[in-house]
């Protein structure tokens, strides 16, 4: 299991990182993106404590970590400047918080994200296959999610990324230690959202070339 979205307690999660770690090791993770959510409030902190534990943690433990953000709820100007601090500050994986249904993300969001060069819209809702196609031609992986709140729209996500021909990525989005899953569970997602299983073995392999590359 590659999980490339979720969140410690430098945001709105549970675990420090090395804990969050850890419990993803134990249960099989290859990989685990920690990618807290950030503005500029708090990413010239997140985003070096994130780098310093990761670069710890990589040297002494089996699993791959990689130091992460999820850019959330800022304004669409905002979003190209904080990309570029994020990776000028070691981030090997920017996230963007997309226009889920059930929070009230800025309008526009999701195609600004991509224009912007993110390498993850998270749970992008209804998201349009304009976009999806422009998120093809950039290189920027749309997110199938397991998070109650966000998975709404797996199924139209998957579709519409289907027919504009954009990569898809599978993410926990994990807050909580029990937010983290096992690769059957995540195919069952998959499954849910409408993929076939040469789909579904496309999405993992996409979360593995990315992984391998950071």
């Amino acid at each position: 299991m590659i999980d490339l979205h979720t969140h410690t307690l430098l945001s709105d999660g549970e675990l420090l990182p090395s804990e969050l770690a850890r419990r993803a090791e134990v249960i099989g993770y290859e990989a685990i993106g920690i990618t807290d959510h950030c503005d500029w409030s708090n990413i010239g902190f997140v985003v070096p404590n994130i780098v310093k534990v990761a670069e710890k943690l990589n040297k002494y433990w089996k699993i791959k970590v990689i130091p992460g953000v999820e850019l959330t709820h800022v304004p669409l100007e905002e979003i190209e400047p904080l990309v570029k601090f994020a990776r000028e500050g070691g981030a090997k994986i920017v996230v963007m918080h997309g226009e889920t249904l059930s929070e009230p993300v800025i309008k526009g969001t999701n195609r600004r994200a991509i224009e912007c060069g993110v390498d993850i819209l998270a749970h992008p809702g209804n998201i349009t296959e304009k976009d999806a196609a422009l998120a093809r031609e950039r290189g920027v992986f749309l997110e199938i999610t397991t998070r109650k709140n966000h998975f709404a729209a797996n199924r139209h996500v998957a579709a519409i990324a289907r027919l504009a021909g954009a990569k898809l990525v599978l993410n926990t989005d994990t807050h909580a230690p029990t937010d983290l899953l096992t690769r059957e569970a995540a195919r069952k997602v998959l499954s849910g959202a409408g993929l076939s299983r040469a789909e579904r073995e496309e999405v993992f392999k996409n979360s593995k070339e990315f992984a391998d590359l950071r």
